[in-house]
């Protein structure tokens, strides 16, 4: 072989380079989800990270016109089951560690995110969704694309109500009972603003709802239904709400009203006016801080819903409830 034929052969053969930091790390695997209508593109070397994706998004279509959210998720066959992570934030940098072998970080100038996971937290959907591919996506929706308020919504003849609390206040209950008496179900505890929009648009999670362990004793048609500790060790009991055929559901309404929640143990419901900021003051003390560009955001989100009517509805039970609610759905509706 001649020295030129020899020099050929050397630069036709193509050697990986050094990877100390898995950069190059193989993920054959993909897919593409959409958490509550908002496209997420997953790469993976892992069928349990797929479908953990569909345990949670699988049920949605696309309904906004958004950039996909990117995540790239290893995982690996080394490291335990990830312990309860810390979450941090500092200049739009993000991160969720429980250990060296499970941990993600993502920035809100991007919409981008990757983890590394041990193959045990990946088989474990519950504790993987929870802690890790559900948190990731739905902080980076917040940092572009929706503000998270902590509120019910349902909707009667296509006005919404977002009722709002603090936890025990009974939204989860409140909005099922809602639903059962022929309202629309949306969410029954988390609802996003679409900060792009003006017409007041909440979006919800219609397939699922959530109760307290003690639903049942409520709700006779959840007998039967065993409560379990999520990962954060609440109990509670969880409806896909296709298994109740009667309960209309829809993704997204236009918020009218803003009730303000108090149970009490007696006394008959009742309702009285309260001015708008209270309740809209309530809710962004009750929203985590995400840096100063996405707190801005959040405040003029928030505020749009000033220009509705607001009351504080006290209420002991859940029918008498119900009844007040219809009444000042319907003066809604009016105005």
């Amino acid at each position: 072989m001649c020295y030129q034929d020899f020099v050929s052969t050397l630069e036709g053969v193509r050697t990986k380079p050094f990877d100390p930091l898995l950069h190059d790390v193989d993920l054959p695997l993909s897919g593409t989800y959409y958490a509550q209508g908002f496209p997420v593109e997953i790469t993976t070397n892992s069928h349990e990270v797929l479908e953990a994706a569909a345990e949670s998004w699988g049920m949605y279509k696309r309904e906004f016109d958004r950039k996909p959210l990117e995540l790239r998720i290893v995982v690996q066959p080394q490291g335990d089951l990830a312990p309860e992570p810390s979450f941090r934030g500092q200049r739009g940098y993000f991160s969720i560690i429980s250990d060296r072998d499970n941990f993600a970080l993502y920035a809100s100038s991007t919409t981008f995110a990757f983890c590394f996971v041990s193959e045990k937290t990946a088989a474990d959907h519950s504790w993987f969704r929870f802690y890790f591919l559900e948190t990731m996506v739905y902080m980076l929706l917040a940092q572009h694309y929706v503000v998270p308020v902590h509120a019910a919504c349902v909707a009667r003849h296509g006005s919404g109500v977002l009722l709002c609390g603090l936890s025990g206040a009974g939204k989860s209950t409140l909005s099922f009972a809602c639903a059962r008496a022929g309202w629309t179900f949306v969410g029954d505890d988390s609802t996003w603003l679409l900060p792009d929009e003006d017409d007041r648009t909440a979006v919800g999670r219609p397939h699922l709802a959530r109760f307290r362990d003690d639903a049942p004793g409520i709700f006779p048609e959840l007998t039967g239904y065993v409560p379990r500790a999520r990962p954060n060790g609440k109990l509670s009991i969880e409806v896909s709400l296709s298994e109740f055929p009667h309960i209309r559901t829809a993704s997204r309404c236009r918020v009218g009203c803003l009730v303000l929640l108090d149970r009490h143990s007696g006394g008959g419901a009742r309702a009285e006016a309260v001015p708008s900021s209270e309740v809209v003051e309530r809710m962004l003390q009750d929203t985590p801080s995400y840096g100063d560009e996405v707190n801005d955001r959040v405040d003029r989100t928030v505020r749009r819903l000033l220009s509705v009517p607001a009351y504080r509805l006290t209420y002991g039970a859940l029918d008498e409830a119900v009844t007040v609610l219809s009444d000042l759905n319907h003066n809604t509706e009016e105005q």
